[in-house]
């Protein structure tokens, strides 16, 4: 059974810092693109970063210009695992994570990802 589960949501400040982790199991994700989207109340599901295979160990990434400069996307493929580093945090930034494994050359699109995760609550006060 394929899973991804995330953590490391939580409450921060603006202006903070969180790390969410996503653990991929029952199959490896190597070569999969690896991404994160976000919902907010009210608000559709958005893209924000992808991890994307470019060949033998070369990986790409890409992000919404929303975070660009402030998050970075990671993978570890010996721990199939895809993190996400949000710096300088804002309130608008608060929303359910979702982690998703997807076609090679998945980017902004959900419905190019196959699995997701259960999603993570990240909070940003003002």
């Amino acid at each position: 059974q394929v899973q991804l589960v995330e953590s490391g949501g939580g409450l921060v400040q603006a202006g903070g810092s969180l790390r969410l982790s996503c653990a991929g199991s029952g199959r490896t994700f190597s070569r999969n693109a690896m991404g994160w989207f976000r919902q907010a109340p009210g608000k559709e599901r958005e893209f924000v970063a992808t991890t994307k295979w470019g060949g033998v160990s070369v990986y790409y990434a890409d992000y919404a210009d929303s975070v660009k400069g402030r998050f970075i996307i990671s993978r570890d493929n010996t721990k199939n695992t895809v993190y996400l580093q949000m710096n300088s945090l804002k309130p608008e930034d608060t929303a359910v994570y979702y982690c998703a494994a997807g076609t090679p050359i998945a980017v902004v699109f959900a419905r190019d990802y196959d699995y997701w995760g259960q999603g993570t609550q990240v909070t940003v006060s003002s």
